[in-house]
């Protein structure tokens, strides 16, 4: 039995002044874990076992772009081609073939978003060019998310922007607490503005 609706409304609330423990963040995902069936749980490990440097290899890729979850595919397709750009404006600064060391090549990737990379890349400040990326990030899973509301792809882009503000807790724990707030104020505008009968 489906357990979204369930999910998104049980989802804490965070104070505003205040950004969530590692353990906190911990905590909410254990729960989220905890409420999946076993065949969603297995489609949301691709996702965390992403956060993870020793598992995000080339065989998780190729599971992920062959999920048949329409957030998955279409999140490590996007996530791949970030991680290409990254590796290719390295490549440039010291000299190296263009695509040297490229983990997956991708079949038809997106020029504009390849444009925006390369730009982003070029900004010699890395917090600005870290908080640029991650704003990428965020937006593609609100465009992937944007008609989701009491589903598993919902689920999934909660977990991937709780990762994001988690990564800047560490590098800015104002940014990170910022980022939190919206998080949860998503959450819970869209829990209050959709109604749904239970059966």
């Amino acid at each position: 039995m489906d357990n979204y609706e369930y999910i998104i409304a049980s989802l804490p609330d965070i104070e505003p002044d205040k950004g969530p423990s590692q353990e906190t963040a911990t905590q909410i995902i254990d729960f989220v874990r905890d409420q999946l069936s076993e065949k969603d749980l297995a489609v949301a490990d691709i996702l965390t076992d992403s956060w993870d440097d020793e598992k995000l290899t080339e065989e998780l890729y190729t599971k992920a772009l062959a999920s048949s979850n329409r957030f998955i595919k279409e999140f490590f397709g996007f996530d791949l081609q970030v991680r290409n750009a990254k590796v290719r404006s390295l490549n440039m600064a010291l000299g190296r073939p263009i695509d040297e060391d490229i983990f997956m090549p991708i079949e038809e990737p997106e020029p504009e978003l390849e444009a925006t990379l390369d730009k982003v890349y070029s900004n010699p400040d890395i917090l600005v060019k870290e908080r640029a990326i991650d704003k990428l990030y965020w937006q593609k899973i609100e465009d992937l998310t944007i008609f989701d509301y009491f589903d598993l792809d919902a689920v999934l882009g909660f977990l991937a922007k709780l990762h994001i503000v988690q990564r800047w807790l560490v590098l800015d724990e104002s940014t990170g607490r910022a980022l939190f707030r919206k998080l949860t104020e998503d959450v819970q505008s869209t829990f209050k503005g959709v109604n749904y009968t239970e059966k």
